[in-house]
C-alpha cells in the first residue's frame, strides 16, 4: 500500500509524466469521434434528414429572383463603373452570358482585379528567378529576361496589366455570343411546346411553368428565362414588365417580339394558341432563310481559299509544260 501511495505522490509530483497522458486522452477522444462520424446512422434519422434536405433544396432560391442593384463600396469603386446605367449594362451582359446572381458583377470585378495584378506578379517572380545564377529556368527563359532592360520590363508589366483586365471582357463578349445563339436556335423548339400546352387547356403561366420544367435539361437557357418570368409574375411583378425583363436579360430581338406578341394577345384578347402558332411559324422561317443565307455565303468565302489554293496549281499544270518544252528548245 506505502509503495502504491508513493508511485502515485512521484507521479504527480513530476509535470512531464503528464504530456504523454495527455497526448493518450487526446487521441483516443480524435478516435471516438472519427469513428462515430463514420459509423452507420440510424435508418429513419438518415431518412428524415435526406426529406428535410430535399425540401430546403426546393424551398432555396433558385436565382430567378435577384435582389436590386446595389452600390459599390470598399474596393470595388474603383473598378466598377459610377454611372448606375453602365452598371446595369455590364450587370446585363453578365445576365446575357448565363451570370445573373446578384454575385455575379462583384466576382467578375474581383476576377478582372486578380488577373490584372496576378500576371504582372508571374513575370516578376520570373524576373526575380532569372537574376538568381544558380536557377535554370526552362526553354532558356532566364537568358530572355536577363537581356531586357527596365523600359522592356516596365512595358511588358502594363502590356500584362492591360491584358489581364480586359481579357475577362473580351471571353464575356464571347460567352454572350455563344448563349445567343443556343436560345436563337432552341427557342422556337419551345414555342411549339408552349403552343402544345395552351392548346391542351393550360394557361400562359402554367403552360410557360411547364415548359420551362421540360426544357430544364434539353435547353437549361431558355428554361432559366421561363421560369425566371413565372418567378417574377408569382412575385407580384406585371406580366409584360417580367418579360421585357427576359428580352433584356437575352439581347435577342425574337424574344422581344415574342413579348410584344403575348402583351398584345392577352390585351386585345386574341387566341394565344394562334398568337403562338404563327409566331412560331415565322421563327422557323427566319431560322431557314438564315440557314440558306449562310449558305449563300460559302461560295463567297470559299473563293478566296480556291483561288489561293488551286489557282496556283491550275497556272502549273498549264504553263508548266510549255515553260519546259521552250527551255529544251534554247537550251538545246
Amino acid at each position: 500500500m506505502d509503495r502504491l501511495t508513493n508511485s502515485v505522490f512521484n507521479f504527480y509530483n513530476s509535470p512531464d509524466e503528464f504530456i504523454p497522458l495527455g497526448i493518450g486522452i487526446g487521441i483516443f477522444i480524435l478516435f471516438i469521434a472519427v469513428s462515430a462520424m463514420f459509423r452507420d446512422r440510424n435508418p429513419a434519422a438518415a431518412r428524415m434528414a435526406r426529406i428535410g434536405g430535399s425540401r430546403a433544396d426546393a424551398r432555396r432560391d433558385r436565382g430567378f429572383l435577384q435582389a436590386a442593384d446595389a452600390d459599390p463600396r470598399g474596393l470595388l469603386k474603383g473598378f466598377v463603373p459610377a454611372d448606375r446605367t453602365k452598371r446595369s449594362h455590364l450587370r446585363r451582359k453578365l445576365a446575357q452570358a448565363g451570370f445573373s446572381k446578384s454575385s455575379a458583377l462583384r466576382n467578375f470585378t474581383l476576377l478582372r482585379i486578380a488577373l490584372g495584378l496576378l500576371l504582372p506578379a508571374v513575370f516578376l517572380g520570373l524576373v526575380a528567378l532569372a537574376e538568381q545564377s544558380d536557377i535554370d529556368l526552362p526553354f532558356a527563359i532566364d537568358a530572355r529576361l536577363a537581356q531586357l532592360g527596365a523600359g522592356q520590363i516596365m512595358i511588358i508589366l502594363a502590356a500584362l496589366t492591360a491584358q489581364g483586365y480586359y481579357f475577362p471582357m473580351l471571353w464575356l463578349k464571347d460567352r454572350v455570343n455563344e448563349r445567343t445563339e443556343r436560345i436563337e436556335m432552341g427557342f422556337p423548339n419551345a414555342l411549339d411546346l408552349l403552343q402544345i400546352s395552351v392548346e391542351a387547356g393550360l394557361g400562359f403561366d402554367a403552360a410557360m411553368t411547364r415548359v420551362g420544367n421540360e426544357l430544364a435539361g434539353v435547353s437549361p437557357d431558355i428554361a432559366f428565362e421561363f421560369l425566371s418570368v413565372q418567378r417574377q409574375v408569382q412575385a407580384g411583378r406585371a406580366r409584360d414588365a417580367a418579360l421585357h425583363d427576359m428580352a433584356d436579360r437575352t439581347g435577342i430581338e425574337t424574344v422581344r417580339s415574342f413579348a410584344n406578341v403575348v402583351q398584345q394577345s392577352m390585351q386585345f384578347g386574341t387566341s394565344m394558341a394562334d398568337a403562338l402558332e404563327t409566331y412560331s411559324k415565322e421563327m422557323r422561317e427566319m431560322r431557314e432563310t438564315r440557314a440558306q443565307e449562310m449558305a449563300n455565303k460559302l461560295p463567297v468565302k470559299m473563293s478566296a481559299v480556291l483561288a489561293s489554293l488551286m489557282l496556283p496549281a491550275l497556272v502549273m499544270l498549264t504553263v508548266g509544260p510549255v515553260v519546259i518544252r521552250y527551255i529544251r528548245y534554247f537550251s538545246g
